[in-house]
């Protein structure tokens, strides 16, 4: 309770913007936030569902947010330093994940998946350090995945921009520690989202719901540290692969199932729906 309260405490009046807020850990996310105090503004390409979960949410700013576009970008960020004042998060979780072998996927999907899962990170995070820096306070939490410390056939696109994430996050953290500004990246297993539809998760290990990925934030949010893993069990065996002979690492990513679950053991019919929004076919 003590701990609840404290988190409370520190979250409460801090102004959060969080990008891909419409839905699934974003929608999470801005909700925990909120009812904690927080000023949250949230954004997403999505305009229809956004608007539809910042009205029910009650917030004072949200709307369309394309994170690849600078100029959308930009002026959302101004709009949310206009309405609720200077920006104190940036939570940078948009994202998307079309799977398929390397040789299936076209171009415009491995480009797709770039623009939005690296350079929108990247943008986000430059455009949070312009305003960020000068009052030497502010902090970036950018959402990967525990793909990006690991190798999963079927999402090897998906795997790199993760993989992505982390350096460039680990890195800003490293060129920015002198100014005040903190940086942060969280690292989910499977999550109970639309993202993950039609697959079967880790054999053994249980995915996490999009709550539990909005604790972890919220306590970043609260007392800001470098990485976060989610889940703990699933964090400790991904990191502990680092230590193992890779013959040995894949061993054991073959046993739980880590060499079909994005590749030959995805339900297309309940997938396809997530994978014509990703893609950007509807």
């Amino acid at each position: 309770m003590a701990d609840t309260a404290s988190i409370g405490l520190r979250v409460r009046d801090k102004v959060v913007v969080i990008t891909g807020g419409a839905r699934g850990i974003g929608l999470a996310t801005a909700t925990a936030l909120h009812r904690l105090g927080a000023r949250v503004a949230i954004g997403d390409v999505d305009e229809v569902r956004v608007k539809e979960s910042g009205a029910s949410l009650g917030l004072d700013v949200y709307g369309k947010l394309d994170v690849t576009e600078p100029h959308s970008f930009a002026d959302f960020l101004d709009e949310v330093e206009r309405q609720l004042g200077p920006i104190d998060v940036l939570i940078n979780n948009a994202g998307i994940m079309p799977l398929g072998r390397i040789i299936d996927e076209s171009d415009a999907v491995t480009r797709r998946i770039l623009d939005i899962n690296v350079y929108g990170v990247i943008l986000g995070s430059k455009l949070a350090l312009k305003l960020m820096v000068p009052r030497r306070r502010g902090h970036i939490i950018n959402v990967a995945s525990l793909a990006g410390e690991s190798y999963i056939p079927g999402a090897a696109t998906y795997c790199a921009s993760k993989h992505a994430v982390v350096g460039f996050t680990d890195t800003a953290r490293l060129e920015y520690r002198k100014t005040g500004v903190k940086f942060s990246v969280v690292l989910p297993t499977f999550v109970n989202t639309e993202l993950i539809a039609g697959t079967s998760g880790v054999k053994g290990f249980r995915n996490a719901e999009p709550a539990d990925i909005a604790d972890a934030i919220v306590r970043l949010v609260a007392k800001p540290t470098p990485r976060v893993r989610v889940t703990r069990a699933m964090g400790v065996l991904v990191s502990s692969a680092k230590f193992m002979p890779r013959s040995v690492a894949e061993s054991v990513n073959r046993a739980l199932g880590g060499e079909r679950f994005f590749a030959d053991d995805v339900d297309v019919e309940k997938r396809r729906a997530y994978e014509a929004r990703a893609r950007g076919e509807e």
